[in-house]
């Protein structure tokens, strides 16, 4: 079992909380390195609209982090922050779906709005709507295969 934060555990637990100024800045002891959480956010900002990665592949790129790290992130988001959180898939090409509220469901609308379609399954062509980056990838490809627990099972 994969310890989680406490801090994390909480906004992963009421993401209304989200809405509070200051209620979701990278919790001490969420990830190993000052600044990870920045350096993924920055990463996610240069997805171009129209294109998803998986937290897998952000993972891979930023490095040192994990995709379930990579979710964590992507929970904890400011709504302040200009970060397109709705980028980021699981590496079915699948919207996770949320333990509490209705964010798949926003996130599916964000991505529909971008020009994202989803198959009857609700998957995303990953060949079609995947971002292949800039060019630089750290951690040689894929990261370790599937996007390992990012997303609630």
């Amino acid at each position: 079992m994969t310890h989680v934060p406490a801090a994390v555990g909480e906004v992963m637990q009421h993401p209304e909380r989200r809405l509070r100024e200051g209620a979701c800045r990278e919790p001490r002891g969420a990830t190993e390195g000052a600044g990870l959480y920045e350096r993924i956010y920055a990463l996610v900002r240069r997805i171009p609209a129209g294109k998803v990665a998986s937290y897998g592949q952000i993972a891979a790129a930023v490095g040192g982090c994990t995709p379930r790290m990579v979710g964590y992130a992507m929970a904890a988001t400011p709504v302040w922050m200009d970060v397109p959180w709705q980028r980021v898939i699981n590496s079915r090409g699948e919207v996770s779906p949320r333990a509490h509220g209705a964010g798949d469901l926003e996130q599916r609308q964000r991505l529909e709005e971008e020009g994202v379609v989803f198959d009857p399954r609700g998957r995303i062509d990953l060949a079609r709507f995947g971002w292949r980056g800039e060019g630089r990838r750290r951690g040689g490809g894929r990261g370790r295969g599937r996007d390992q627990g990012a997303e609630q099972r």
